[in-house]
């Protein structure tokens, strides 16, 4: 990226934060607070800057990251007093709305989907497969609480009563981020929004969930007059490796299946 220092020109930093939100992103992709930190650091950094943009395109994933993206969002506005503008392209769903709600302001395509205020938990259990083949499992802890919702035995109440506290707590979490950043704007009562549905741009506007329909470029024109300077800021260039061989692992697959599946809970 190269700025001519006598280009007057208004600056809005463009960074995007894409893919399911995942601690470990790896081959797969995704998106981290080690992934997104570089690009948002430099975007904050930038001379002049009038703004910074968040292209979003997250159908959500962990809320621990999702957490720690929209904090250091926070800080990094607060410090450098910079206006912050979420503009959603397919979706800012669950944890990718958790990060939207760090913008001051936002804005989204009519068609986008936004919300999935809620925290969901899924596996499976194989304790019928192993009787099937003849194998026993085996497993020893010491600590009451340690075997929490082990595949392979059946679901105990403790395990789900458990459980469900805990998504309880989380979600509350949620909720209470989105109510902090969004506030008096929000349309509609809590029994309504946070139930975990989802709505496309416009109707997500009549909600309060969004501010208004847009996208970038228009939203930066109305702002900044049509002379603004869109700068995409991008985070460190991945490995040649990593690059050239994007599915190389086992781990990468699981990603890459993980996120789909994230994505099909939006009917995306």
């Amino acid at each position: 990226m190269f700025l001519l220092p006598f280009d007057r020109r208004p600056r809005v930093a463009l960074v995007r934060l894409s893919g399911a939100i995942t601690a470990r992103p790896g081959f797969g992709g995704g998106l981290s607070l080690s992934s997104a930190a570089p690009a948002l650091e430099r975007a904050f950094g930038l001379r002049r800057v009038a703004a910074v943009f968040l292209a979003l395109n997250s159908p959500g994933g962990s809320p621990v990251q999702s957490s720690l993206i929209a904090a250091r969002i926070r800080r990094l506005a607060d410090e450098k007093k910079v206006p912050v503008v979420a503009c959603v392209e397919d979706a800012a769903a669950s944890g990718g709305y958790w990060i939207a709600c760090a913008a001051d302001e936002i804005v989204a395509d009519p068609s986008s989907i936004l919300g999935s205020i809620g925290v969901i938990a899924a596996g499976f259990g194989f304790q019928d497969a192993l009787a099937r083949y003849g194998v026993e499992r085996r497993m020893h802890t010491a600590g009451t609480e340690k075997s929490f919702l082990d595949p392979f035995q059946p679901e105990r109440p403790e395990d789900m009563e458990r459980l469900r506290t805990l998504l309880q707590d989380l979600h509350g979490e949620f909720r209470g981020w989105v109510s902090s950043r969004r506030g008096s704007k929000l349309k509609a009562p809590a029994e309504e929004l946070f139930t975990g549905r989802f709505w496309p741009g416009r109707r997500a506007v009549e909600l309060g969930l969004a501010d208004r329909l847009g996208d970038a470029r228009g939203e930066a024109e109305r702002r900044f007059g049509p002379k603004a300077r869109l700068i995409p800021v991008g985070g460190p260039r991945r490995p040649l490796l990593q690059r050239l061989l994007p599915s190389v692992s086992a781990e990468a697959a699981i990603a890459a299946l993980e996120e789909r599946a994230a994505w099909a809970r939006l009917g995306l």
